[in-house]
């Protein structure tokens, strides 16, 4: 199932609070320490530099200072490859104000642009492990205005509602929500450009999930493509960056050359082999991407960015904790595979 859980409120983002000082294992299947990995994701190197935000209180930025004052220093030297990175705050589901009014304060005193994914579109998930959203149509304007109104007039990158697109379109999302679905997207592109410094890119999924990427094209005009920047590819999946830039150039080619941005947070050594059941949540053996840049050498890509936070986990698979829970074995493992 190419769904992919999210963090469902502020407090499910800030879980750290009760896994930071866990002991090695933490359920994981990932080795506890930071040593040379047999395997190393391929030395793409991320061009210097990068305009986005770096929040210093992050989930990866608290268990890097716990694992100093525990002495486990090559862990947290192995973990700064997350802490140190920009990655996008998932707008918390009940009130987006106050988390994204923080976000948005530290990036404007940085010169910085700030990431972001707005996730609360009513049946998310299709009743999968990060099923919810708002209650109803009314719920979510409110939602989105609110989201809108704590960016303001900070330099920001909105990706907006993962994987709603792309259900409509495999048929996970109820024919009877599809309408409904269009419109709320299409008012949420509208309010949020409002933001006169505000990007936002409609999610579109990934070449994994929907193989035939024209099948996308009309529904995300339907959902507001054309006042959008452009769309979003691999948010929290695996897929190899040369596999996204040649489906985004696709679906580009078709919707008057819409540029998109691409996930690089996981996929740095790809999706599991052979597939399989849930073979997107917490999948062993992956590793970071190449870094967060707006520096991609493809004209139509605009950025590769870290939209799921890496270590941040896809639900109770494999050992993890529920959705958008910090699960610092994961990350280590991600880390600790990842080039340079």
């Amino acid at each position: 199932m190419p769904g992919r859980p999210r963090p469902r409120s502020l407090a499910a983002a800030l879980g750290v609070a009760l896994l930071i000082a866990a002991a090695p294992g933490c359920g994981s299947e990932e080795p506890a320490p930071a040593r040379a990995p047999a395997e190393a994701a391929p030395a793409e190197a991320a061009p210097a530099g990068s305009p986005y935000w770096v929040d210093p209180g992050s989930d990866a930025a608290r268990q890097v200072a716990a694992w100093e004052a525990q002495g486990r220093h090559a862990e947290a030297q192995a973990l700064r490859r997350i802490s140190e990175r920009p990655m996008a705050l998932w707008g918390p589901g009940d009130d987006p104000g106050p988390a994204i009014r923080r976000a948005a304060k530290g990036a404007r005193a940085a010169g910085r642009v700030l990431l972001l994914a707005a996730y609360n579109i009513p049946h998310r998930d299709c009743g999968l492990h990060s099923a919810g959203g708002a209650a109803d149509a009314t719920a979510y304007r409110n939602w989105i205005g609110a989201f809108a109104d704590a960016v303001g007039d900070a330099r920001a990158v909105v990706v907006l509602e993962p994987d709603a697109v792309p259900h409509i379109v495999d048929g996970c999302t109820r024919a009877a929500h599809h309408e409904e679905r269009f419109r709320l997207l299409s008012e949420a592109v509208t309010r949020l450009k409002r933001n006169r410094n505000t990007k936002v890119y409609l999610d579109a999924g990934h070449p994994a999930w929907i193989p035939d990427p024209m099948k996308l094209v009309e529904p995300l005009f339907k959902a507001g493509l054309g006042q959008a920047d452009g769309f979003s590819l691999n948010v929290s999946n695996f897929q190899p960056d040369a596999a996204g830039r040649e489906y985004g150039a696709r679906i580009s080619a078709a919707a008057h050359g819409k540029h998109f941005v691409l996930d690089t947070s996981r996929n740095g050594l790809g999706p599991l082999p052979g597939g399989g059941h849930e073979s997107w949540c917490n999948p062993p053996g992956r590793a970071l991407g190449i870094a967060p840049t707006d520096r991609t050498g493809d004209p139509l890509v605009d950025a590769y960015l870290w939209i799921k936070r890496p270590g941040e986990s896809d639900g109770p698979c494999r050992g993890g904790p529920a959705a958008g829970r910090w699960w610092p074995q994961y990350a280590l493992g991600l880390a600790s595979r990842a080039a340079r």
